[in-house]
């Protein structure tokens, strides 16, 4: 799993008006929770950049103080009218110790739906998943070689060890469907057939 490294200076005062202030100064309020205890920080928003603006499932490194702390991206909150990150929040992870976490789905594969003239379509990009910092996994590799016209792969069809899906099992989270042009494809076939 990718790791992006943060440097935050813990922070002292807290409330509307500090975070007003931390703003002010070009800094982002964050927080680390999950741990011990939850330590209040601030970072840039160049220090942010790298987690915030990936479609990318990352790690963090967060340094404060001489301390390191292993983390990922659980929450984060923009400006409704500038459109600026303005809090974030972290998950510290702690060995054998679970967690919830919502991970990138990644299709592999040529699906045989598709090569016979149907659209591929994801209904689900990412999954929320528990398990422990161990077993966890920047992204979900789903097969869909298999997957014909007129099918749905679901919940269920992904296999994962050590990783629990916190998902219903019958959600589809990917089909193959019937193109326009294959429609009239087939419509014509059968016309052909009926002469």
């Amino acid at each position: 799993m990718k790791q992006i490294t943060i440097s935050g200076q813990l922070r002292s005062e807290f409330g509307k008006k500090a975070s007003r202030q931390i703003r002010s100064e070009g800094k982002v309020p964050c927080v680390i929770y999950g741990g011990s205890k939850n330590i209040h920080f601030t970072a840039t928003h160049k220090e942010l950049k790298g987690i915030v603006y990936t479609p990318e499932f990352k790690m963090a490194l967060i340094q404060i103080d001489g301390n390191d702390y292993n983390c990922i991206l659980k929450d984060l909150q923009f400006d409704k009218i500038t459109d600026e990150v303005i809090h974030l929040d972290f998950l510290e992870l702690v060995p054998n110790k679970k967690i919830n976490a919502t991970v990138p789905l990644s299709f592999t594969g040529q699906s045989v739906g598709v090569k016979a003239g149907g659209r591929f379509e994801i209904k689900m990009s990412a999954i929320k998943v528990r398990t422990t910092p161990e077993n966890l996994k920047a992204q979900i590799d789903v097969d869909i070689t298999n997957l014909e016209i007129g099918k749905n792969l679901r919940i269920e069809d992904i296999q994962l060890d050590n990783i629990e899906i916190m998902h219903n099992k019958r959600i589809p989270i990917a089909s193959v469907v019937t193109t326009r042009a294959l429609k009239q494809q087939e419509n014509e076939a059968a016309k052909a057939d009926k002469k």
